[in-house]
Order: C-alpha cells, then structure tokens, then sequence
C-alpha cells in the first residue's frame, strides 16, 4: 500500500486518536492530554489537526460522538470508538509497526 507524504501524515494523526479511545470514550482535550503524556510530550496533537482527525473519524464511521461533561463542568463531545474504528486500529497498527521496523532496521549500523 504507497501513500503519499500527506497522507502517512493524517493516518498517523488517524491511528493515534484511535489507539487513544481504544480504553475508553473521551472529548478532544482530553485525547490530546493522553497522546502528549504517552509519548512524554513527543506528539502534540492539538487544534485544528486534531478536531479535523476526529471529525474525519466520525465521518468514516470509526468513533461515534455523544455529548457529556467534562471533568470541570463543561459541556464536551465524547467519542468512543467503533467496532470498524477497531478493525482499522488493528490494521493499521500492523502496517505501521511493520514501517517502523523498516525503518529501524535502515537507521541501524550496518
């Protein structure tokens, strides 16, 4: 499967936002706290590309949204994740950790 630079860029954001709410529903603040904390502040997925992410998610029927409250009271989109947003957690989770051993194995010393 070849997907242009633009494209890896957004499955990435993609595949993340899944791998967050593969434990449970949260609204956005909330997925990019866990994001940011996961990889000790490496990835930060904030803004536009990540409500651009869940909305696309939403689109491609991978999380379904319901309205809550935050934990201060405010009213905040929850999204949980489907039974195809898992399927696809799965799949592209073999695809990427197959590229990043790829990749490893280039970075090594030969």
């Amino acid at each position: 499967m070849t997907r242009s630079p633009a494209e890896l860029l957004q499955g990435t954001v993609d595949i993340l936002i899944l791998r967050a709410l593969a434990w449970e529903p949260m609204h956005g603040y909330a997925i990019s706290r866990w994001l940011a904390a996961r990889s000790d502040g490496v990835l930060a997925v904030e803004g536009a590309a990540l409500y651009q992410a869940l909305h696309r998610s939403e689109r491609n029927k991978w999380v379904t949204a319901s309205w809550g409250l935050s934990e201060n009271n405010r009213k905040a989109k929850y999204y949980s994740l489907s039974t195809a947003g898992r399927a696809r957690l799965q799949a592209e989770s073999t695809v990427w950790r197959n590229y990043a051993a790829a990749v490893s194995k280039v970075l090594s010393p030969a």
